[in-house]
């Protein structure tokens, strides 16, 4: 049962965002921990070349402003009164507008986006050792600050902007608060910065020598902001129709690891959405990749006052994405609750017969393949459409299992705790997969698909006085469904051998 956090005589809340990759959400999470008033409104993903991402910066501001709109209208409507703002967002996604008026001039450049990842390999030999050192993560195959210098050397309209002193970069989170706050803020959170690609673990500040070299005007960095700092300032009070404090910003992946208890070294979570993320505290010391194990990168999991509690984190790009693109773009499948139902009949066996790796926009771990593409093999005369399925969601289910045994390598200890969120893991037959591939128990949240919305809600409330501390109003949640393992160790031993041995086979 869910604690109540008494306020005598007045009934509180923070009006927070989710800005995720294919839609926006807004809710008013109340001073029990829970969300009410939630409103949502999808928004376009664009394709316009295999390797390129992008959207609309000004969709995904109105439809924030939309959704942001109708959860204050039902929070007045129940008298909950709104005392503050917290924002959540896809991390990493960049933007260029012009400040004075205040439109984008390009599309924005999302974190999938792979147009210049050529480019980055011929960076790799030279820096990827400082980078990692430095940053907790290598070259990578995206960058924001290159991709932005790219901008202002090939667009003219970019190009003039910046001579006449008005360009703006920043990510979305940057984009959201300068809109909020009527240009007064230009800042990137901590937990937005450590996704850039540039951002100095340690000192809190950018890594200067490695954005001059990609071409980066130093001029035009944004300031850098802890998640709860108080130089955001206040919203416009046109937008709204109320003056309310800004009073956290985070990255999407962070603020679910806070609300899905991820607060102590060990304590891990994992949020299966557009792509999948595992992320796990490592405490107030950055647990720094290992060599020989890829695509596990340190990152700021936030920054709180003047503390880094620090994570490390790795991720598949396209897991829910590759659901949405086998039912809609596809037509194999009505669903992805029908891709479920159809698993569920099926037995993995010992190995996959057919098979399906989700590596719609390359792989990262256990190996670094930024080229490599989605397969479907395997299949037979005898292969029907729920053996498709089932390979399907066991793909996904190994993919992730790569993710968390390369966070516990890099941890170089085992998870305390996995807890599970976002909208794929409603599927009871991917969350019994995974348990089993996993070998754990798995937790799914009880309100899963709002952990991003209510993680940074804790960090706003917990500045503005409404919890004493973060663990107060997580710990007051309530609990979720636990999945336990139910093979043995020796079949899942067979069957992940079985997996490794389809990613050394299959053409990259």
């Amino acid at each position: 049962m869910t604690k109540t956090l008494h306020h005598p005589g007045r009934r509180l809340g923070i009006l927070s965002v989710d800005e995720g990759t294919t839609g926006t959400r807004a809710g008013v999470v109340q001073d029990s921990g829970a969300v009410t008033h939630l409103a949502y409104r999808t928004i376009a993903v664009d394709h316009p070349d295999e390797d390129s991402v992008e959207q609309d910066p000004m969709e995904i501001w109105s439809a924030t402003l939309d959704v942001c709109r109708e959860a204050l209208a039902g929070a007045r409507a129940d008298g909950v009164e709104i005392v503050a703002l917290a924002l959540s967002t896809q991390r990493a996604t960049a933007m260029l507008w012009d400040r004075r008026t205040g439109l984008p001039l390009v599309p924005a450049c999302v974190w999938q986006d792979r147009r210049y990842a050529r480019d980055l390999l011929g960076y790799e030999a030279a820096w990827d050792e400082r980078l990692l050192a430095r940053l907790g993560r290598p070259v990578g195959s995206r960058a924001p600050f290159h991709w932005a210098a790219r901008q202002i050397a090939e667009r003219p309209e970019v190009a003039e902007a910046y001579k006449a002193g008005t360009l703006v970069f920043g990510t979305v989170d940057t984009w959201l608060a300068w809109r909020f706050t009527g240009g007064a803020a230009h800042a990137v959170s901590a937990s937005n910065a450590g996704s850039i690609g540039a951002y100095l673990l340690r000192e809190h500040a950018w890594d200067r020598e490695w954005i001059e070299h990609l071409g980066y005007p130093l001029e035009l960095l944004p300031d850098l902001f802890a998640d709860d700092d108080l130089g955001y300032g206040r919203t416009d009070p046109e937008l709204l129709g109320v003056e309310l404090p800004l009073a956290a910003v985070m990255g999407d992946q962070h603020a679910a690891l806070i609300a899905l208890g991820g607060l102590a070294a060990g304590q891990g979570m994992c949020m299966y959405g557009t792509g999948t993320f595992v992320d796990a505290a490592t405490g107030r010391t950055p647990a720094m990749p290992i060599p020989g194990i890829a695509g596990v990168l340190a990152q700021p999991g936030w920054r709180q006052g003047d503390t880094t509690h620090f994570s490390l984190e790795a991720y598949c790009s396209t897991t829910g994405s590759a659901l949405r693109w086998l039912c809609d773009d596809l037509g194999l499948f009505a669903s992805p609750a029908e891709i479920g139902e159809l698993a569920a009949g099926v037995d993995a066996g010992a190995g996959p017969r057919e098979w399906f790796v989700p590596a719609l926009a390359g792989i990262r771990t256990p190996e670094w393949r930024p080229e490599a593409r989605a397969a479907l093999g395997g299949l037979t005369l005898a292969t029907t459409r729920a053996d498709v399925a089932r390979a399907v969601l066991d793909g996904i289910a190994h993919s992730v299992c790569d993710l968390i045994d390369g966070v516990a390598a890099t941890m170089q200890a085992p998870f305390a705790r996995l807890r599970v969120g976002g909208g794929v893991a409603g599927s009871d037959t991917l969350m019994q997969i995974q348990a089993d591939l996993v070998g754990l128990p798995i937790e799914r949240a009880a309100d899963s698909a709002t952990a991003s919305l209510r993680g940074t809600a804790y960090l706003a409330g917990v500045r503005e006085g409404l919890w004493s501390s973060l663990d107060e109003v997580v710990e007051a949640q309530p609990r979720g469904r636990i999945f336990e393992p139910t093979t043995t160790p020796d079949r899942r031993a067979t069957q992940r051998a079985a997996w490794r041995s389809v990613l050394a086979g299959y053409p990259a």
